[in-house]
């Protein structure tokens, strides 16, 4: 189908009920400029960045940072995101990541680091890892460093960890643990 014969049909409704206001000629000529100023007009918006396979991690409303209260116990997901081509067949990809956990933080008091692979491998069609921090009810010090921080180290692949762009951002998730 050609894009004239999609056109006419829409050009002949619309340039029917206008006729009063531009005459026929002059409401198919806006109507072709239209199409063509709708059909080009992100051309340029296009950026090299998405072309550059990265790895990323957020929470589970895309944050870089959150907090959780010291009276709830649950387990929270923390996702790594691979963005890149899709994987051959017989490829895959590891993703090294670290816990930092402050001063004010003990494992088993205060959290427990549920996954323990490390590193994680994306095999061909999986796009997201979870990283789950079960989240103990045990209130804290507010005076010490109560965060727990899980930071990309690295890949298989050398692709960018975080978004592209000088920021990095997303290539490590904080979550300060505080009291209610």
């Amino acid at each position: 189908m050609t894009t004239e014969t999609f056109m006419n049909p829409l050009l002949e409704r619309v340039s029917t009920s206008l006729p009063f206001l531009l005459g026929r000629r002059l409401g198919r000529v806006c109507w072709w400029v239209v199409a063509c100023l709708l059909f080009t007009a992100c051309a340029d918006q296009e950026g090299e960045w998405f072309d550059t396979p990265f790895v990323r991690i957020a929470t589970q409303t895309g944050q870089s940072s959150t907090v959780v209260l010291s009276n709830v116990r649950n387990v929270n997901t923390y996702s790594v995101y691979l963005s890149c081509p899709p994987l051959a067949d017989n490829d895959s990809v590891t993703v090294d990541y670290e816990v930092i956990v402050g001063g004010g933080l003990q494992q088993d008091v205060d959290y427990t680091v549920v996954t323990k692979q490390n590193p994680l491998v994306f095999l061909p069609g999986i796009y997201d890892m979870p990283i789950r921090i079960r989240w103990l009810k045990n209130p804290v010090d507010a005076s010490k460093d109560n965060t727990v921080t899980i930071r990309l180290t690295g890949n298989s692949k050398g692709y960018n960890l975080g978004l592209p762009g000088p920021g990095h951002v997303q290539s490590q998730v904080v979550i300060e643990k505080r009291n209610n």
